[in-house]
C-alpha cells in the first residue's frame, strides 16, 4: 500500500497541482511560503521540515513507521522522476483550477490514505499529522485541517483570491479523504 500510495501521490501531484497552480498546505505550502518572504528554495527548506516531522513521526510512532515512510517517500521521488520524463496528462488543467482542485483532492486523499494505512508518511505535513493525530487523540482529518488552515492563512498574502479558494477546496477535500480512508474496513487475504 505505501508503494502504490508514494506512485498515485506522484502521479497527482505532477500532473495536476504541478500544472494547475492549485497549492496545498502542510510542508509544500510552507515552503512556498518561505520562498516567496524569506527566498528560502524549498529545497532547503523542505529537507529540513520533513527531517523535523519524520523524527517527531519516529519518536512517537516507532521504527515500523520510519520503515513505512521510507517506502512511501521513495516511491513518490521515483514515481516522481518517471512521471517528469513525459508531458502533462491532462494540460488542459491548468486553464481549469476548480475542476483541479478536486481531481488533485481525490489524488492526494487517497494516495497518501494508502501510504498512512500502510503505516507510513510520504509526506513530513503526513508524518506531522499522523504524529499529532496519536499524541493529541484526534482524528488524522481534523490536524490536517488545522495545518493547512494556518499555511493557506498565511499565503493569503501572496496567493490570489481564486488561488486561494481552490486551494482549500483541495486541502480539505484530500484530508476528509485520508480520514475515510482510514475508516474503510480493508480485508486481507
Amino acid at each position: 500500500m505505501a508503494i502504490v500510495g508514494g506512485a498515485l501521490l506522484s502521479f497527482g501531484l505532477y500532473n495536476v497541482h504541478a500544472f494547475s497552480g492549485v497549492t496545498e498546505g502542510g510542508i509544500l505550502g510552507l515552503t512556498l511560503l518561505l520562498e516567496h518572504w524569506l527566498g528560502i528554495s524549498p529545497s532547503l527548506s523542505a529537507l529540513l521540515l520533513n527531517v523535523a516531522c519524520y523524527f517527531f513521526g519516529f519518536k512517537t510512532l516507532g521504527a515500523s513507521f520510519l520503515f513505512y515512510s521510507v517506502i512511501a517517500s521513495s516511491s513518490f521521488s521515483l514515481f516522481y522522476a518517471v512521471f517528469e520524463q513525459f508531458p502533462p496528462f491532462w494540460p488542459q488543467l491548468a486553464n481549469m483550477p476548480l475542476l483541479a482542485a478536486i481531481v488533485g483532492a481525490l489524488f492526494v486523499g487517497v494516495s497518501v490514505g494508502l501510504s498512512v494505512r500502510a503505516g507510513g508518511a510520504p509526506g513530513g505535513d503526513d508524518a506531522l499529522a499522523m504524529t499529532l493525530g496519536k499524541v493529541l487523540h484526534q482524528p488524522i482529518e481534523r490536524i490536517y485541517l488545522a495545518s493547512d488552515l494556518i499555511v493557506l492563512a498565511l499565503s493569503v498574502s501572496y496567493l490570489s483570491p481564486s488561488q486561494l479558494f481552490c486551494s482549500l477546496l483541495t486541502v480539505v477535500l484530500s484530508g476528509q479523504i485520508v480520514g475515510l480512508m482510514q475508516r474503510i474496513p480493508f480485508k486481507t487475504a
